[in-house]
């Protein structure tokens, strides 16, 4: 009888420890039980009397992939995120005029669960705006965070209607995973419900993400106000701005409590070096989606700033309304690009992508920790791995953030694998030490 399987690899990635050559990670009832040279887990096991039956590829193990941000609803709308736009406005009239169409939305989310897997993703934080489409995690059986986003209410409306039934959506959201509420952006609500929003949430142990930074319409500028904005009577960001203040969208969502260690935000393209310091000394992470910024028409995010500043960074996707594909990798990949560009020149350029991208992902929502851990390879963490097509050898980890798109060949959950191609090989064989 087989107690364990150990899936190996020619080199295995763990993020949180050095790389390892000829590597294995042993799972059991979903768990990590070892991770190390192969010839010693598989002797390590053996000593603990436990039977072991092994997967092996000749390529790169590493944790999988975490989409910090995406709208897996969105998916049939790949049309859209096949254009390029002139900006913000731009891109929202074309999302407009497909939206209003109407989707099957479930359907669609089910299918964005599924490219996910393909793409060797196995936690995503998935905002939906649609009931039907609010199991798609669920029902996948991924890791990660359901947000239920939050838009377009009135202090006015929210005190009236908007609290109640935000709070029915968010107790409504199938578990696992785990849940949370996105306020869509600082310019969409308005001061009420930004207020209460994140009480809703954290009384309730869930999480939060806002779109953040991502119209050149919250950064700051000069003005000659004396007293504070929050002291004079203001109702939204927009009155914010029409009164003539420069506040920049982060330090308003910042004093109204938004941001902290429990919320990550989406984006963060437009923001200066105050509103970077501001999401550190909150540890909020961001989550950079270079590719949807680059289709909608705006700035390049300031990669190069984060990485040199320590920032808590993460990497999504967005959805297919804006984006060409759900690869993470693909976003990855555009990150080291546009850092280069901006002139980083340190040489763990890759080992913090890599890391972004998988445990900077799980650390955004809050699932680097407790029992159901994820992100890294580790004793006790998840079983979640995905497993490359790319050569082991002085530069892999290098090829892989450079050009690991579309080359994950097999991705496991909790101990299951859940997607292979053709060419892995899931035909396990009782493994002894020093065997294949």
């Amino acid at each position: 009888m087989t107690d364990v399987t150990v899936y190996s690899a020619d080199l295995v990635v763990p993020i949180t420890a050095p790389a390892i050559t000829d590597g294995a990670v042993a799972v059991r009832d979903g768990r990590i039980v070892h991770v190390g040279e192969r010839s010693w887990v598989l002797r390590s096991l053996a000593d603990r009397g436990m039977t072991a039956s092994e997967i092996h590829w000749a390529g790169i193990l590493t944790p999988g992939l975490v989409n910090a941000h995406t709208h897996l609803q969105y998916t049939g709308m790949a049309e859209v995120g096949q254009g390029r736009y002139d900006g913000f406005e731009d891109w929202v009239r074309a999302f407009d005029s497909v939206y209003e169409r109407g989707r099957d939305w479930a359907a669609d989310a089910a299918a964005g669960a599924e490219q996910a897997l393909r793409f060797g993703t196995t936690a995503v934080a998935d905002v939906v705006t649609d009931s039907t489409a609010a199991s798609a995690l669920h029902d996948a059986r991924l890791h990660g965070i359901t947000y239920w986003e939050v838009m377009s209410w009135t202090n006015a409306d929210w005190a009236r209607t908007g609290r109640t039934q935000v709070e029915h959506a968010l107790d409504a959201l199938p578990m696992p995973p785990g849940s949370g509420l996105s306020p869509h952006a600082p310019y969409s609500l308005d001061i009420e419900p930004l207020l209460e929003i994140p009480d809703i949430v954290r009384e309730r142990g869930g999480r939060i993400h806002i779109h953040l930074g991502e119209a050149a319409f919250e950064s700051e500028f000069a003005h000659e106000h004396p007293q504070a904005w929050h002291t004079a009577g203001l109702a939204s960001f927009q009155e914010l701005r029409d009164a003539g203040f420069g506040t920049s969208a982060t330090e308003f969502v910042d004093q109204l409590g938004v941001l902290g260690p429990d919320c990550h935000i989406a984006h963060g393209v437009y923001m200066s070096a105050r509103d970077r310091a501001i999401l550190r000394e909150r540890r909020t992470t961001v989550a950079l989606c270079p590719r949807s910024n680059a289709v909608i028409g705006l700035e390049e995010p300031p990669i190069a700033a984060y990485l040199r500043e320590g920032s808590p960074i993460a990497v999504g996707t967005d959805s297919l309304s804006s984006s060409p594909s759900l690869d993470v990798l693909a976003d990855v990949a555009e990150l080291a690009r546009i850092a280069r560009s901006q002139g980083y020149t340190d040489r763990d350029l890759h080992a913090r992508l890599l890391g972004a991208a998988t445990l900077g992902g799980a650390h955004a929502m809050g699932i680097d920790v407790g029992p159901a851990r994820t992100g890294y390879l580790a004793v006790g963490a998840l079983a979640d791995l995905t497993f490359f097509d790319i050569p082991a050898g002085e530069d892999a980890v290098a090829e892989l953030v450079e050009s690991g798109a579309g080359r994950a060949c097999a991705t496991v959950v909790a101990g299951e694998v859940r997607y292979a191609t053709d060419a892995f090989d899931r035909s396990p064989v009782v493994a002894q030490e020093g065997t294949r």
